[in-house]
């Protein structure tokens, strides 16, 4: 099976790694199954996995408890403390120049 590759979209960086024989064999073995060439399969797999990595460092899960906590003090706040008072009377001052 051969698989057309697009043309140069500008790949400038490179990235290189030493592995085992036994996972290089493996890697290839994956390509090959998928029809593509080593490196596609290799940068594939590895941008999939960092986009699923990203994504779920970025996501915040609450528990129904912790969504319930979050909604009240969203909605209902307290009222601002003392210190925080006299910061944004400060802020004010300075910035009124």
């Amino acid at each position: 099976m051969s698989v057309t590759r697009p043309p140069d979209s500008g790949k400038t960086a490179r990235l290189e790694a030493r592995l085992t024989n036994e996972q290089k064999a493996l890697f290839q073995r994956a390509a090959d199954l998928t029809g593509r060439s080593l490196t596609d399969f290799v940068i594939s797999s590895a941008q999939e996995v960092a986009g699923r990595t990203v994504r779920e460092h970025e996501v915040l899960a609450l528990s129904g408890r912790d969504r319930q906590v979050f909604l009240d003090a969203l909605l209902n706040p307290p009222a601002p403390a003392k210190r925080l008072r006299q910061a944004a009377s400060r802020y004010k001052n300075a910035t009124a120049r």
